[in-house]
């Protein structure tokens, strides 16, 4: 998927939702002014059915609130598992080398070295920086094929399958991996659903405008500071939902341990 070609995507995460919160401060404004007109016609009847409405509308604000922040937290929880996964089919890999015969043994683990710093600064990059991101997949996928055509050689040399055959076995796994964390990452929420958001948002602060019209008094605070945390949960769901953009990021620990001691080749 292009992100370049959607619309939120690409903007700041800040200004979207200080955008939305002026928007809903606004629609609220005219509901208000244009409930006060109509205020000394209308009857009991018309304002319970207003605020029935209203309530039914928050509902529906809820709902897909809460739908649209399930889907950005399992994305993100999904995107962290796989740097985990991937990170492990790696470090899997090259503890295996030491089953290779030589020099294809240390040939490719230190070619999976430099596999893990590229898979670091994927990690680092940001999804705007469109054409580095398409450099480190193409380096990527050129130093696969060199270490599968090390481990090829190696076969040819040593075909045992509790040899070489292990080392061919992870990977795969590792290749496997490298495809699925890239879709996990290619995934993100809808914008047809985050517009869907952001319509039933503006609608209900136009609704609680045009009800708080109807009524003799205006409870102005409370409606700001109910308006200012639901643009907070909704930056929480666009942050959640941009893996290398926004404040919460995904954790590259268990990729960053690979360069430690731990897997230093004995």
């Amino acid at each position: 998927m292009d992100f370049s070609q959607e619309i939120i995507y690409d903007q700041n995460s800040i200004l979207i939702v200080a955008v939305l919160f002026v928007l809903i401060l606004l629609a609220s404004e005219v509901g208000y002014r244009l409930g006060h007109y109509y205020q000394s016609r209308t009857d009991t009847d018309v304002k319970t059915q207003t605020n029935t409405i209203q309530t039914g509308t928050l509902g529906l604000l809820a709902l897909i609130l809460g739908f649209t922040f399930n889907m950005a937290v399992q994305r993100f929880n999904n995107r962290s598992e796989a740097v985990v996964i991937e990170a492990n089919t790696i470090g899997t890999a090259m503890l295996r080398t030491n089953l290779l015969p030589e020099p294809y043994d240390s040939l490719t683990y230190d070619q999976l070295q430099q596999y893990i710093l590229l898979r670091l600064q994927v990690g680092n990059t940001k999804y705007a920086m469109v054409t580095e991101l398409e450099n480190l997949n193409k380096a990527t996928k050129v130093l696969q094929t060199e270490i599968w055509m090390n481990a090829v050689k190696a076969a040819r040399i040593d075909p045992r399958s509790v040899t070489t055959g292990y080392f061919i076995s992870a990977l795969n796994d590792m290749i496997d991996a490298y495809g699925k964390r890239n879709a996990l990452l290619a995934l993100h929420v809808p914008e047809v659903i985050l517009f869907l958001l952001f319509i039933v948002f503006i609608m209900s602060g136009a609704l609680m405008g045009y009800a708080a019209g109807l009524g003799k008094k205006r409870t102005t605070l409370p409606s700001i500071m109910m308006t200012f945390l639901i643009c907070l949960v909704v930056f929480i769901i666009i942050d959640l939902d941009r893996p290398k953009r926004g404040i919460i990021k995904v954790n590259q620990d268990s990729m960053l341990h690979l360069r430690g001691d731990d897997y230093e080749k004995n």
